[in-house]
């Protein structure tokens, strides 16, 4: 089993008796079905659907004062708080940002299981997420069982399972869930009440109008730089994003993607080859079936 602190992320803490509704009220996931031990993928949205910020969330048991901790972008975090402080008015809510980070564990069972930890809910094959001080990384890593490695393993595991990350994936602020995945990453509850964004989301998921997809991607030589355009002939179709040994993730019209296939077209990044690791994914309807 390995694990790897991540110097990337930052936790934020929302609590008060308020708390559980007024996130509710925010943000693309349903905080309802939070409790201890159990962790949710959502975002913040623009009353345009776009998204601020994607974050990981789990509720603190009564032990550390409960409430909810928000698994965020580090550089991100402290607007993260403004902008929860903004939209909080009368609510009774508390917002901090704390001085946690996040030990992610993969590859294995944790011989032990400590506080404030949570399965990732984006794919089971991310494994577990510690919310920790960073000086205690090393003594986590002994008490579940893991050899501490460097962040960088973490992000070619990421990278291999096609999780984007946001900032290298797709731009924060520019990007819809449906472009970055979240529908299929369960980070958008379709069947809870109205949030922030929640009225054009709703209609790309109805009406099937995301042409745009975060995919993985086959490296045949040297990785292309992050922001290099995917080209088919000499057509731009997406954008490369985070690449690491031999695999990538792109966000590309999918549209124009299959077209590039059906005509036999190579794609590029930065002159460099590449080929999607599923060829079909481009072509699944991005309309979902209304229960």
């Amino acid at each position: 089993m390995k694990s790897a602190f991540l110097p990337d992320r930052g936790v934020i803490k929302v609590a008060g008796e308020d708390a559980r509704n007024f996130l509710n009220g925010l943000v693309t996931t349903d905080v309802d079905k939070l409790k201890p031990g159990l962790g949710r993928f959502g975002a913040l949205l623009t009353p345009q659907g776009k998204i601020i910020v994607d974050f990981l969330i789990t509720e603190a048991p009564v032990g550390h004062g409960g409430g909810f901790l928000i698994d965020c972008p580090k550089p991100l975090a402290e607007d993260l708080a403004t902008k929860l402080k903004f939209y909080k008015l009368r609510a009774k809510v508390t917002v901090d940002n704390l001085d946690l980070g996040v030990l992610a564990a993969w590859d294995g069972e944790l011989a032990a299981q400590p506080d404030l930890s949570f399965a990732d809910p984006r794919n089971e094959h991310l494994g577990t997420r510690i919310l920790i001080p960073e000086d205690l990384k090393q003594k986590l890593s002994d008490l579940i069982g893991a050899e501490l490695v460097d962040a960088a393993d973490y992000e070619a595991h990421r990278i291999a399972l096609g999780v984007p990350r946001g900032g290298l994936d797709f731009m924060y602020s520019d990007a819809f869930p449906h472009e970055t995945n979240m529908d299929r990453l369960a980070g958008v509850d379709f069947d809870k009440g109205c949030y922030v964004g929640q009225e054009v989301v709703s209609r790309m998921q109805h009406r099937g109008t995301a042409r745009t997809r975060s995919v993985k991607v086959l490296l045949e030589d040297s990785s292309p730089e992050a922001g290099v355009s995917v080209m088919a002939g000499d057509k731009s179709v997406g954008t490369m994003g985070s690449s690491a040994q031999g695999k990538g993730i792109a966000l590309v019209r999918i549209d124009r993607v299959a077209d590039a296939l059906d005509a036999g077209q190579p794609l590029t990044a930065g002159g460099l080859a590449l080929k999607l690791a599923e060829p079909d994914v481009v072509r699944i309807p991005t309309k979902q079936p209304i229960a």
